[in-house]
């Protein structure tokens, strides 16, 4: 399953543009993707990708889960499009 990530914040920064957190992060972002897809529970998914456990401090890893699947999301909607733009600069001509 990997290891948690190292480091991550207990709410990704929000942004209208990529972070240097997201760009970190992607991989979490897509886990948590799958696992909110897949019907799985936030509290499986909190232990498995952040390493925490929900039965210590259940709201503050409910609020971790969220913001990120939340930012997840986003990254969906609209955090690609600037990576497919960087993608076509880096594309020889």
């Amino acid at each position: 399953m990997g290891q948690p990530p190292h480091k991550f914040l207990d709410e990704p920064p929000s942004s209208e543009m990529l972070t240097p957190y997201d760009r970190v992060h992607m991989a979490l972002y897509m886990r948590l993707l799958d696992s909110a897809r897949d019907g799985a529970d936030w509290r499986a998914a909190v232990q498995i990708l952040f390493g925490l456990d929900a039965d210590r401090d259940p709201a503050r890893c409910h609020h971790i889960h969220e913001t990120h699947l939340a930012r997840a999301r986003w990254m969906t909607e609209y955090g690609y499009r600037e990576l497919v733009r960087e993608s076509q600069r880096s594309l020889p001509p």
